[in-house]
């Protein structure tokens, strides 16, 4: 049976999860990308490189963020978190969310590893999408 997530069981949801779906408007198509996040109860950060995802939020800044546990078939929870896109360029915040970011996740990506191996560092871009709306439904039998 499909029922809503009450707003606490999509928070909670939320705050247990750190991978989900990133989803903006990039060339006026939708575009969606698996990210690491970190939730702190009114926003998720994010970390990245410059690159396709950037340059869209920047243009289009609404975005959401699906995430879900699935467990099999007709047992399932999803979220969709609705929100707008600020890049964080306060030094003090910046820290605090990178240093909470790399606790959660120490390891950089291979791609990371590769720029600043073949290329020198390179500016990780620090983001918010500040939430908005959270919808979720889940199906247990």
């Amino acid at each position: 049976m499909i029922a809503k997530l009450s707003e606490e069981e999509a928070q909670e949801l939320l705050q247990r999860n750190e991978l989900g779906r990133l989803g903006c408007i990039a060339d006026d198509r939708p575009y969606v990308v698996p990210v690491n996040y970190l939730y702190d109860g009114d926003s998720v950060y994010i970390h990245s490189l410059p690159g396709r995802k950037i340059a869209a939020l920047r243009r289009h800044p609404q975005a959401c963020l699906q995430v879900d546990e699935i467990e099999r078939e007709r047992s399932w929870r999803s979220v969709i978190a609705f929100g707008r896109y600020e890049e964080i360029g306060d030094e003090q915040r910046r820290a605090y969310y990178l240093k909470q970011l790399l606790r959660r996740f120490p390891h950089l990506t291979p791609v990371e590893s590769r720029l600043v191996i073949n290329a020198g560092p390179v500016e990780v871009i620090l983001f918010a999408i500040h939430i908005e709306e959270v919808t979720g439904l889940k199906e247990e039998w």
